[in-house]
């Protein structure tokens, strides 16, 4: 794909489950090559945008583009082109991993076998077992590695490590920041685990109930969401006029506001309304994400 491509585009995307609305008009434009991180919380829509996406799931309303093309009409060539590992990894658990495995190598003709290799050789799987017999972490690594081995232009991973053990997540996230180093494909990474996606995004997408909450380069979010901390001995500002509040608590008598996209002039705010002594501090990845879920500001997203 040529530089300014998109991998994923989404135009006004919505899905319904009955009465449950699980995306809400979902404005998203993804650039190839990347490392993107779609992190919110359960319920916020990221699975459902994925399996819509892949052509899994119709969308009730709206537009869903793959790599240019229309996710609702993939053909078997463009689905060669994408790579998928989701929570569960779905395999076919009568075969027989060398049996699976051979299958894989004659369906993609741009078949990687040193790809596939480098995530599979370390869990020491024999060919002979079945997919039934796998643990949980070994059946991870095969599928990863099958969808490495395919040589995909996209790879979308639905929580991929979750539940491995120590030794099968290293793996996984080793063969994951090698791909991303080489730069050869555009994945698109959803992760409970906020220390992954530290290590593996440049580009964090935050859902919240459906809908686009935040798009940044993880270290642009982190410096727009602030901590304030002030000592107001009187009654502190109504919630609803504090400019970009995100989260605001009491603690030992000083009052801490997370903020968002606030400058110098929020402590002129705060000594106006009040407050004898102003701090303010930088705030980790996990605590900017939980403030901008827990509370979205008014007006909607944030691009």
């Amino acid at each position: 794909m040529t530089d300014g491509a998109l991998a994923l585009e989404t135009r006004g995307l919505t899905k319904w489950f009955g009465s449950k609305l699980a995306l809400s008009g979902l404005e998203l434009a993804l650039g190839a090559g990347r490392v993107h991180a779609v992190v919110g919380p359960n319920g916020a829509g990221k699975s459902t945008l994925f399996h819509i996406l892949l052509g899994f799931l119709s969308a009730s309303a709206g537009e869903a583009r793959v790599l240019g093309l229309d996710s609702r009409a993939l053909a078997p060539a463009d689905r060669a082109r994408i790579g998928y590992v989701g929570e569960d990894h779905m395999l076919p658990a009568w075969m027989r991993v060398d049996a699976l495995v051979q299958m894989q190598r004659a369906h993609y003709p741009r078949w990687d076998e040193a790809a596939f290799r480098a995530v599979f050789a370390p869990f020491r799987v024999v060919g002979s077992q079945t997919v039934a017999q796998l643990s949980r972490g070994e059946r991870a690594g095969l599928s990863l590695a099958l969808a490495l081995g395919q040589a995909p232009e996209l790879l979308v991973l639905d929580e991929p490590t979750l539940g491995l053990d120590v030794v099968a997540k290293r793996v996984v996230l080793e063969a994951l920041v090698d791909l991303a180093a080489r730069g050869r494909c555009t994945l698109v990474y959803c992760s409970h685990q906020l220390d992954e996606v530290e290590r593996l995004a440049d580009n964090l997408v935050v859902l919240g109930d459906g809908q686009l909450v935040c798009m940044a380069e993880p270290e642009a979010l982190c410096a727009r969401v602030r901590l304030w901390l002030a000592d107001i001995p009187f009654r502190a500002p109504d919630p609803a006029e504090v400019p970009g509040l995100l989260h605001a608590r009491v603690i030992d008598g000083v009052t801490q506001y997370v903020v968002l996209d606030q400058g110098d002039a929020f402590e002129a705010y705060l000594r106006q309304v009040g407050a004898l002594t102003v701090r303010n501090m930088e705030v980790s990845l996990p605590r900017a994400l939980d403030a901008l879920l827990s509370r979205r500001p008014a007006g909607g997203p944030h691009a």
